[in-house]
């Protein structure tokens, strides 16, 4: 079973999240109300994916997901909120969330994104792709800007981004292209270093920006 922690300011929410994911086999190993104690939580419980609300009191999912990334945590965060605002989307994706899906999702649909986090992949919401799209597309952000110039990326290396922009895991990319799975591994570490990218969702972002992806 899949272990998660679940980070809500709603305790009714994070018993009925726990309720459905138990349904779906997967193991709520810790729960928490905002960053602070989130942080304590992962810490002590070790989890394989982090589901984390955005507007909490105190201490909120963005300084979340900074935290973790300025403590080298390196768990997979799904954002599950209401919030569909495109800043935001951006603000939690440039912070280092790896998924982000609205709370009106079917328990399928959170539990595939879940197993897509574990496995090593990447997902968004259906309803938000374009919007964001369109926002990444009306130009970079500091950071982007002073990032490294981009290396040309070889047809394979293409094939395997595309993929990783779809959501699909390292194990789901060999299928696809019939290669083995460490090989995907190291095509992805080589697209991070040529695309001047940190993670997988920084890689996708910097390459809709220059264009690689459409």
């Amino acid at each position: 079973m899949i272990r998660v922690v679940v980070v809500d300011d709603q305790a009714l929410v994070r018993h009925g999240i726990r309720t459905l994911l138990d349904i779906a086999d997967i193991d709520v190993v810790g729960e928490a109300d905002d960053g602070r104690a989130a942080l304590e939580v992962i810490e002590e419980a070790s989890p394989e994916v982090v589901l984390l609300d955005l507007r909490m009191p105190r201490y909120d999912g963005i300084w979340t997901l900074r935290q973790l990334a300025e403590r080298r945590i390196d768990i997979p965060v799904l954002v599950l909120t209401t919030f569909d605002d495109d800043t935001v989307v951006l603000d939690a994706l440039r912070a280092g969330a790896r998924g982000y899906l609205l709370k009106d999702v079917t328990l399928e649909q959170l539990a595939r994104a879940v197993h897509t986090l574990a496995d090593g992949g990447t997902l968004i919401a259906p309803s938000i792709t374009d919007r964001m799209l369109r926002a990444i597309r009306s130009g970079p952000t500091p950071g982007e800007i002073a990032a490294p110039p981009v290396q040309e990326l070889t047809e394979r290396e293409r094939e395997v981004l595309r993929l990783m922009a779809e959501g699909y895991s390292n194990r789901e990319i060999a299928e696809v292209l019939f290669l083995a799975e460490g090989t995907v591994k190291n095509h992805v570490s080589t697209i991070l270093v040529k695309l001047g990218a940190r993670d997988r969702t920084n890689a996708v972002l910097r390459a809709l920006h220059q264009g690689i992806l459409r």
